[in-house]
């Protein structure tokens, strides 16, 4: 729950059960022993005085889990994490948990489920909720247990555990399921429906119903029978212990949901990769088969997921509060997405006055006082962080003196806080596998709230620091105590077992978590997502300077995909996330149940707004982009506050100028300096990151470098290439449009990039370019030119094509490359008009007999309402697909485009090297 600033408890519409309860300190051991690491050291055991984990009565709590999993590091701050917290001590249960599309809660009968599908407006309209309510409670006749422990977890699946001494009950749960699995012994399967049920299907150890108008499908095993009386629903399980439930999207779904009834989920596993500026992953879940030999599953994939994927999916959907979801008939799906891009600071232009720079670095690196009384973790971090981002700013105007002064009190402020004893340090928590800074804050200790945040400013500040000085980094000196905060907040091992796996990231859902018992009625939270990805991106540097791929490709699979989640769920990039009635363009708090237009401590505008962009660094470009939302985000934050912002107005500017790089700079321009910073920002860094971008331009994240930290930049149609390279030889990076820069060691370099290669990245087959006059051809060397996109004329023509530009080829002959995909990378252009979106389908004659055997229509690309070309590629996610790919034997290709929304005419790139369709063919 991320709380940058102290909050009055009223500060955020909810109800009594989400306010915050105030704490009292645990007794604690009087004796500790310190655990050394490298040069630096941990304590065992907490100050005296201070609190660990506890109820929200103040007293300790421990890990609430059964034998089986005793010992095991549980992931806290997670969806189902209050199973394994107890927050409220009269509350052995758990509450709220949102998995999606079912919603659920423990308690003494057994398991409620619901399926909520119609949002709820509250808090003066400043919340959206789809909160659950119980349709039904999956349980055994009889069972009334005094409490539920977790059994079991995997990467986004749970099993809570219920037993009352004679009954005993497990429950498989999961993000993306729409099956419980259930496997109990000494009593007979019972569903307890809220409201009595409509049967619409009996085939004895199937059953159809609906309740509260949700359609829902009940399995016992075979030979059994259902029976319906009133409310309850049961039936003997026949000598065996499983049955399942399912939700249903519709009521003829029910045959195929049926054929994974017995195919019962034990594991979830998420893989990924990185390479070529490209980030896939694959989420993987384990089934056993219980009845027959069905191992296959469904699975619901959130937005940001079937954005990104070109495996098939189903015609079924399903409601939840972050969009619609998509089912996929399979036990694996893989994403792919573009690496976002992180860079150690904006590169030096010609614009930055040396004199206007130097002295504001003068005024930061000598204050009194540089880190402005800070003493918590998270302040501390802050002052860290605003500290850290100068440093690459110094020494490119070759002000060394300041560059090292700044380097020296980040090591001497990290080292304190490294060396357990003193009045700083960290400690572990050996019960709930935990590293905790004291002083602690926001909950950090007693609520085990906010790590990634707090501890992402360090492994920042640490790894600019180990690109000057890698000795210092080295796990023999100091950088053994950033991996130990690394382990505890994005620890990428299963098997360690004295961290759990991502602590606060939940791999499904696509962000982190803030809360560390997700004590909520409206599930868990998380409020500054950017400070999530602060930590992101600082693994890509630390991963980088310290030459560990692992966690620097763990940095970017997590910021590529909580870049996604984001966009989608914080910002509604492509407004399709939002209620309707919700009123607002992005929200500053996400809750499993919905979002709110709030934060933890006010309701100004400014920080609503805001706390979604700080700290601002080279690891915020992925934000550029949706440069159309940001402009949304900006206009509804200056109507919300009745002019432009005034607090947090350098926070704003810097967000601003990654859409609109120019309007940002006039603004700093107007404002002369005369404003008090963020406490995480300094003058020094406003003026360079704004007066950089507006010389740049704003960031081109269609374009991607092969190395996680490049970045590139495009004003007036011109591209920047910018890339640092922490090897200690000069390589080549290589960009997805075939660009190449040359970067020394241990430097930063910036041009306008070197062709070599055209074809874009992944070069997965044969390449296509446009002309004018329908045609696609393998020929380089065209005229340039462009054709116009007639106007949607006002219609919503999304998925339709209508009145399409087509250009096609024959006789194309091809193998298919296995796992291959289409890809594309047209240049479009709507000129000064507001509201366009152009749309593209690609389909595949296989032999050439007509009938096309593969068509694939994409998500439409709204163009921003600036003159100058914009790159619709295939990131923008399939909106549908059917049928498959085979070889090509004298077979077609066509390509189709044309405007899905808007009332005018637009432009589409003919004729060049770089508007072309690439077909996965050798």
């Amino acid at each position: 729950m991320a709380v940058p600033h102290p909050r009055p408890a009223a500060a955020l519409v909810l109800a009594a059960a989400l306010a915050a309860a105030g704490l009292g300190p645990a007794a604690s051991p009087a004796a500790a022993a310190t655990v050394p690491v490298g040069a630096g050291s941990y304590s065992d055991t907490r100050p005296a005085g201070t609190s660990g984990p506890t109820t929200n009565t103040g007293a300790p709590v421990t890990p609430k889990v059964t034998p089986a999993a005793q010992g095991k590091p549980v992931p806290t701050n997670d969806w189902w994490s209050s199973l394994a917290f107890q927050r409220y001590g009269d509350n052995p249960y758990s509450t709220p948990m949102y998995g999606h599309p079912l919603t659920y809660q423990a308690t003494a009968g057994g398991l409620d489920i619901g399926y909520p599908t119609s949002p709820a407006i509250v808090g003066e309209g400043r919340q959206y909720e789809f909160a659950h309510k119980r349709d039904l409670t999956l349980g055994l006749t009889g069972l009334n247990s005094p409490d539920t422990k977790a059994d079991a977890w995997s990467d986004w699946t749970v099993t809570p555990y219920w037993s009352d001494g004679t009954r005993t009950l497990r429950t498989t749960i999961g993000h993306g399921s729409p099956f419980v699995y259930a496997q109990g012994s000494g009593g007979n399967a019972q569903i307890t429906t809220a409201s009595t049920p409509t049967v619409f299907a009996d085939q004895g150890n199937v059953l159809g119903i609906t309740v509260a108008g949700h359609h829902y499908a009940l399995f016992a095993p075979t030979g059994t029978d259902w029976n319906v009386s009133g409310t309850t629903v049961s039936t003997a399980l026949g000598g065996r212990n499983y049955f399942s439930l399912a939700v249903l999207p519709s009521t003829d779904a029910l045959a195929t949901f049926k054929k994974y009834a017995f195919s019962f989920v034990t594991g979830s596993r998420v893989d990924w990769s990185t390479a070529g500026g490209t980030v896939r992953a694959t989420y993987t879940l384990t089934t056993e088969a219980r009845e027959g030999t069905e191992r296959g599953t469904l699975q619901a994939l959130y937005r940001h997921q079937w954005l990104h994927t070109t495996d098939a999916l189903t015609p079924y959907t399903y409601v939840s509060p972050r969009g619609t979801m998509k089912v996929r008939e399979a036990a694996s799906f893989t994403t792919v997405q573009k690496a976002a891009p992180v860079l150690p600071g904006l590169p030096r232009t010609a614009d930055i006055d040396t004199a206007a720079l130097r002295a504001r670095l003068n005024e930061a690196a000598y204050a009194s006082d540089p880190f402005s009384g800070a003493v918590d973790t998270y302040w501390t971090g802050k002052a860290l962080g605003k500290l850290a981002q100068l440093v690459p700013l110094a020494d490119q105007i070759g002000e060394t003196a300041t560059r090292d002064r700044l380097l020296s009190l980040l090591r001497g402020r990290l080292q304190d806080w490294f060396t357990a004893g003193g009045a700083n340090e960290f400690s572990y928590d050996p019960a709930w596998k935990t590293l905790t800074g004291y002083p602690a804050s926001y909950g950090s200790d007693t609520e085990l709230n906010d790590h990634h945040f707090h501890y992402g400013y360090y492994v920042y500040a640490a790894a600019i620091v180990a690109q000057y000085d890698p000795g210092w980094a080295a796990d023999s000196a100091w950088g053994g105590m950033v991996r130990t905060l690394v382990r505890d907040t994005a620890n990428p091992a299963r098997t360690d077992g004295a961290f759990p796996f991502l602590r606060g990231f939940d791999v499904y859902a696509g962000h982190s978590w803030a809360s560390g018992h997700q004590g909520f009625a409206a599930g868990n939270n998380q409020e500054s997502s950017s400070e999530s990805t602060n930590l992101s991106a600082a693994l890509v540097l630390w991963g980088s300077a310290t030459g560990d791929t692992t966690l620097r490709d763990l940095g970017s699979y997590l910021l590529a995909t909580e870049g996604e989640a984001i966009a989608q769920y914080w910002f509604d990039a492509d407004q399709q996330v939002f209620p309707a009635s919700f009123g607002h363009d992005t929200a500053g708090m996400v809750w499993g149940s919905g979002a709110a237009y709030a934060t933890w401590w006010t309701a100004n505008p400014e920080e609503i707004h805001g706390i979604n962009v700080l700290p601002v660094t080279g690891g915020s470009l992925h934000l550029g982009g949706h440069k159309e939302a940001i402009r949304r985000n900006i206009a509804e934050m200056e109507r919300e506050n009745g002019g432009p912002a005034v607090e947090w107005r350098d926070i704003l500017w810097e967000f601003q100028s990654l859409a609109d790089p120019a309007a940002a700079k006039t603004k700093w321009d107007a404002g002369n300096g005369a404003y008090t910073p963020e406490a995480g920002e300094s003058r020094a860094h406003t003026y360079h990151w704004i007066t950089s971008l507006a010389a740049l331009g704003a960031p081109d994240t269609s374009v991607t470098g092969d190395i996680p930290t490049s970045a590139v930049f495009s004003k007036a149609g011109v591209r920047t290439y910018v890339a640092h390279n922490h090897g200690s030889a000069a390589r080549t990076v290589t960009f997805s449009d075939g660009k190449t820069l040359n970067v020394p060691a241990r430097s930063t370099a910036t041009g306008t990039g070197t062709a070599t290669d055209p074809d874009p990245q992944p070069s997965t087959g044969n390449t296509f370019r446009l002309r004018s006059g329908g045609v696609l051809t393998t020929a380089t060397g065209g005229t340039p030119g462009s054709d116009t996109i007639p106007s949607a004329g006002g219609t919503n023509h999304d998925g339709t094509p209508y009145k399409p530009l087509v250009y096609e080829v024959r006789g194309v002959n091809g193998t298919l490359r296995p796992g291959g995909t289409t890809t594309f990378r047209l240049p479009v252009d709507a000129g000064t008009a507001v509201g366009l979106g152009q749309q593209v389908r690609i389909s595949y004659d296989l032999t050439g007999d007509g009938t096309f055997d593969r068509t694939e229509t994409y998500h439409y690309f709204a163009t921003d309402p600036i003159q100058g070309w914009e790159e619709y590629n295939q990131t923008r996610g399939l909106k549908s697909a059917t049928g498959g790919l085979g070889n090509l034997a004298n077979g077609t290709v066509r390509l189709e485009v044309w405007s899905a929304i808007g009332n005018a005419d637009s432009r589409l790139q003919t004729g060049t090297d770089t508007a072309v369709v690439v077909i996965p063919y050798d």
